[in-house]
């Protein structure tokens, strides 16, 4: 459960007081059914022209949290579901990772003189290994969802746009960092993608329009390790952002009947 104090009606003494706790209720069933829906429009005109609080009606006490909770796991675990299957970086256009910018001047260059079919194959190996990765996000974002306060929840909802998008990279990109780095060190080693890299540059470097050590100097410590693993994160955070919205705008996304009696609470 979210650590929403007052959420659910077991921990109905930790408040101390009923009108602190049904006032924290009353919160949290706008917070549940505001949340991820439109986010933009939370007020609507009473016929003095004054903006009053759109209703919601909710089922009971304890849908609050359990909603608010399962639409935020259900945008991050489609965000890793898509990411993390074969060509789930490699053919979206929008995450592909591409050369790394030391290498795009020597593109052109290097396909010219028959080294296209090797770039593509490094820049294939790249997008695999960020899709290896990616199945990692899955649990250290359900570890967030549980450890969300209602602090949190209320500056998503004040916020809007991609705010719950905006906290799991503050709460969780360190830890991704963590968890992707091995499965993309495996996985390019597996791909020889540094060995590829390496060549690619040594290749331009002693050919005839080589820039010898000006482009030496470019690429020296350059981590192609690092390169996809910053690469795949903000692949991943894109796509949980397109999920976000989704949820926010489109009744359609709403796919469990818990979703659906929670989020269809709002009446302009």
């Amino acid at each position: 459960m979210l650590g929403f104090a007052g959420f659910a009606s077991h921990r109905s003494g930790i408040l101390g007081q009923p009108y602190m706790r049904n006032q924290t209720l009353r919160i949290a069933s706008a917070l549940a059914a505001l949340i991820l829906t439109t986010g933009a429009k939370t007020f609507a005109d009473d016929a003095s022209g004054r903006p009053r609080p759109l209703e919601v009606s909710m089922a009971s006490e304890g849908q609050a949290a359990e909603g608010l909770k399962e639409a935020l796991s259900h945008a991050t675990v489609d965000a890793v579901h898509l990411t993390g299957r074969p060509g789930g970086y490699f053919d979206d256009a929008a995450i592909k990772i591409l050369l790394p910018h030391q290498l795009k001047p020597i593109e052109t260059g290097l396909r010219a003189i028959g080294y296209g079919p090797k770039i593509d194959q490094f820049v294939l190996s790249m997008n695999r290994a960020a899709e290896a990765a990616a199945p990692k996000a899955e649990p250290i974002f359900e570890g967030a969802i549980e450890k969300m306060t209602f602090s949190d929840a209320q500056r998503i909802v004040t916020g809007g746009g991609h705010s719950a998008t905006d906290y799991f990279k503050a709460k969780t990109s360190d830890e991704l960092r963590a968890a992707f780095a091995p499965i993309v060190k495996k996985t390019m080693a597996e791909y020889s993608v540094t060995e590829q890299y390496d060549d690619l540059v040594a290749h331009y470097q002693s050919g005839s329009m080589g820039l010898g050590g000006l482009l030496g100097g470019v690429t020296k410590g350059f981590d192609i390790n690092n390169y996809v693993v910053e690469k795949s994160l903000d692949g991943l955070f894109y796509v949980v952002g397109q999920e976000e919205v989704k949820i926010r705008t489109n009744p359609a996304a709403q796919v469990t009947p818990l979703l659906r009696q929670v989020f269809g609470g709002l009446r302009g």
